[in-house]
């Protein structure tokens, strides 16, 4: 059953290097848009590569080097080819996006002659897709919008990835240029609002779609399940969560320095579920302690259940991403109603999101997150205080309808 729709339907093409059936990062929330999308009446194609995130291999059923056509909640779904290193290094990582822009390319201008939509939008990374979608949107006469998820230019440098500052400057300069030719630039936290703002796009084409939260999964029953089973049976145990991709570039090792401060606490056990390029390595570092148990990423049925098992939540960052990006994750943490330790600096925009529900401390530093899972641990009343602060913010400002309400306005063009 289709929902009432306010304005005409829509011919819509997303360009997005994710997608579903990818359970974690970008591709999670690209699903989740098109299948919202689709259920409320708008005609959605999509193309995307084959799923290989965050395991960077592609998925059992799917080709590397094939186009394919699926359906997939409504949707759909082209794939196209392209290049998926095992170890995704610096110069690797731009072969990867280098290579979908390449195989999307042509694809993107035959929907854009044959199909004509009424609007394309794109998420970033990878912005070198950029000039595809602009010149696919002047064939189609189509709205072009852009959706950037990570300032991969900024996240470069920052990184180490771009060292000559002469590169790097010519690099904003091109992201610029590029950003201020679509109809509308979004992304998803305040303060990277305002950094849009800062690279000359202008602020009436700007626009916050923030990455929501699945807040009606801990609206229903959710008892912990198998997972309450497997780590509360003795009901003193404070379990500590981290879930989500096992990166390089996030500080996960962060994690398994706080576990070694706090290997003589018995009753602090630590779980981390995910999977990525950094886990063999978090795996190694935490080899011989029996305070942290690794698990793959779950199923979202099995996620919730996950998430409202453990007493405290964790968000590792690194200190030079720390105000780049807005961990998607969050929004499930706090929906979850349990509080979070989160390493971020006063002054960024997850430091701002947890307070009243969690702690915040400085990136980087073990000591500093042993210690505040020490105090939470500690303090029942504290836990649960702040984990209802987070579960009423995350419904406030995270909610999947009102969300994707104000994308769909945007794209009618209201």
């Amino acid at each position: 059953m289709l929902f009432y729709m306010p304005w005409v339907q829509m011919k819509i093409l997303l360009l997005s290097l994710n997608h579903a059936p990818e359970r974690t990062g970008i591709g999670k929330y690209q699903g989740e848009m098109a299948a919202w999308l689709a259920s409320r009446g708008h005609e959605v194609r999509v193309i995307a590569a084959p799923p290989y995130y965050p395991e960077w291999k592609v998925g059992a059923g799917y080709s590397a080097w094939r186009y394919k056509r699926e359906d997939i909640d409504g949707a759909t779904v082209y794939r196209v080819p392209i290049y998926v290193p095992a170890n995704p290094t610096g110069v690797k990582r731009l072969v990867h996006l280098a290579s979908f822009v390449g195989s999307s390319k042509p694809l993107a201008f035959w929907q854009a002659i044959s199909w004509k939509p009424d609007v394309i939008f794109m998420t970033a990374p990878p912005l070198m897709a950029a000039p595809v979608v602009l010149i696919a949107g002047w064939l189609a006469k189509a709205r072009t919008y852009l959706h950037v998820q990570d300032f991969e230019v900024d996240a470069a440098f920052q990184l180490g990835l771009l060292t000559k500052p002469w590169l790097y400057r010519a690099a904003l300069k091109i992201e610029s240029w590029l950003m201020r030719r679509f109809d509308g630039v979004g992304t998803i936290s305040r303060n990277m609002l305002r950094k849009l703002s800062e690279k000359g796009v202008p602020e009436d084409r700007t626009f916050l779609i923030p990455n929501w939260a699945n807040t009606e999964v801990f609206e229903t029953s959710v008892d912990g399940g198998r997972f309450k089973e497997a780590f509360k049976k003795n009901p003193a145990t404070i379990l500590v969560l981290y879930s989500g991709n096992l990166g390089r570039k996030q500080g996960l090792e962060t994690i398994v320095d706080a576990a070694k401060l706090l290997s003589g606490q018995d009753h602090i056990h630590f779980v981390i579920s995910g999977d990525g390029a950094g886990k063999a390595d978090m795996q190694a570092s935490a080899a011989g302690l029996s305070n942290i148990t690794f698990l793959p990423v779950q199923p979202m049925d099995e996620f919730a259940n996950l998430m409202s098992v453990a007493d405290i939540h964790i968000l590792p960052q690194k200190a030079e991403a720390a105000d780049l990006v807005m961990p998607s994750k969050l929004g499930n943490m706090l929906a979850s109603g349990r509080p979070v330790v989160a390493c971020a600096a006063s002054g960024t925009q997850v430091y701002d999101a947890v307070q009243g529900c969690g702690i915040a401390v400085p990136p980087e530093e073990p000591k500093a997150m042993a210690d505040a899972i020490s105090l939470l641990a500690g303090d029942a009343a504290l836990r649960a205080s702040m984990g209802e602060q987070g579960r009423k913010r995350a419904r406030n400002e995270w909610s999947r309808q009102a969300i994707l309400e104000r994308l769909e306005a945007k794209l009618a063009g209201k």
